[in-house]
């Protein structure tokens, strides 16, 4: 059965565009398009759509105010539509915070004439999206973080991966962090100009210190790293300095920064001296460079599939052998520190 999906979004030429990439594909049938939420709101009652793909700036009621509304009173799988711009950037990020699933970036020029870039990745987070189990989204007064103090220093390095689901994940894990647990570097699959916005958003919540990592950013108690979108990040060291190299390259896994790259080079360089944690996300990318990091005397953690938005990731790495243990995401924190 094909999966069926609504179209939201007050650009005619996006909605026509978006219908001819989705009707491309026969596993899909796009059952409707709205211009505005009021429109969207009536058809989802009608049309009962498996999957919405939803702009973020709309007239008479934006995107996101429409998100938390659906999310709390008619929860369904959405993919957000964005411009790669630091104000796009940042309204993605409160979707995918008010229970968005995904989001795929609408390209620089026109439409149309990034119609080809998106295609695929559209239609594939809309086939995962459709497997999403969404649940009632339900805001909250922000969580405290957990300050309580480990030993003055640990010096060792935690190794995060995630890509689906990841940036409220990690928002689950690093709260429950303490303000001087381990050095952290993350990768999470983002494009350019989201993992800047992405990264400030945790640092007001965080107990640790978050950003975007520089080039020769030294990995220190405390603070966490995310490598920024379209750029590796590796760590090296100089005597017992550990700090971070950002660089170009091929993608890995189809990802650029790709988590293999990261905890292939965790396991090389700080080997039984980290921790490794693999997060939701589709497809396979971490997996082997988490096993190379338990092979070289790591302690590795997975999220189990009852926790995840979806179970890829932590799935083939622990089918590879590299999860040393699965948790539920609400206990990773605690099961990151227990490692130390």
């Amino acid at each position: 059965m094909a999966i069926r999906v609504l179209i939201v979004d007050d650009s005619a030429t996006a909605r026509a565009v978006l219908t001819d990439i989705l009707g491309s594909d026969p596993m899909i049938e796009v059952v409707g398009t709205a211009s505005d939420a009021y429109i969207a709101r009536d058809k989802i009652v009608e049309l009962k759509p498996d999957v919405i793909c939803l702009d973020v700036e709309m007239p008479r009621m934006d995107g996101i105010t429409f998100l938390k509304r659906l999310m709390h009173y008619m929860p369904l799988p959405v993919i957000m539509v964005s411009s790669l711009t630091q104000a796009g950037a940042k309204t993605t990020l409160d979707a995918l915070e008010s229970g968005a699933v995904d989001f795929v970036p609408k390209p620089h020029s026109h439409i149309y004439d990034g119609k080809d870039e998106m295609r695929d990745e559209l239609i594939a987070k809309i086939k995962i999206a459709a497997k999403v189990r969404v649940k009632q989204h339900v805001l909250s007064n922000t969580q405290q973080a957990n300050t309580t103090s480990l030993a003055e220093t640990t010096h060792k390095i935690l190794a995060i991966g995630a890509s689906t689901g990841g940036t409220e994940a990690l928002k689950e894990v690093l709260m429950g962090l303490p303000r001087n647990a381990p050095g952290t570097v993350i990768v999470q699959h983002m494009p350019a100009n989201f993992t800047g916005p992405f990264a400030e958003r945790l640092n007001s919540i965080c107990a640790m210190e978050v950003r975007e990592a520089r080039n020769g950013d030294s990995i220190l108690p405390g603070l966490v790293l995310i490598a920024p979108g379209d750029y590796h990040m590796v760590v090296r060291r100089s005597g017992a300095r550990y700090y971070v190299e950002i660089g170009s390259g091929d993608k890995v896994c189809g990802h650029r920064p790709s988590v293999d790259v990261l905890l292939n080079s965790v396991a090389k360089i700080a080997g039984g001296n980290s921790i490794g944690v693999i997060l939701t996300g589709m497809g396979g990318d971490g997996a082997r460079g988490l096993l190379a990091m338990r092979n070289a005397g790591a302690r590795t953690i997975g999220q189990d599939e009852a926790s995840c938005v979806v179970y890829g990731m932590p799935k083939v790495a622990y089918e590879l052998g590299a999860v040393e243990i699965q948790m539920s995401l609400q206990k990773i924190s605690s099961g990151i520190l227990e490692s130390l």
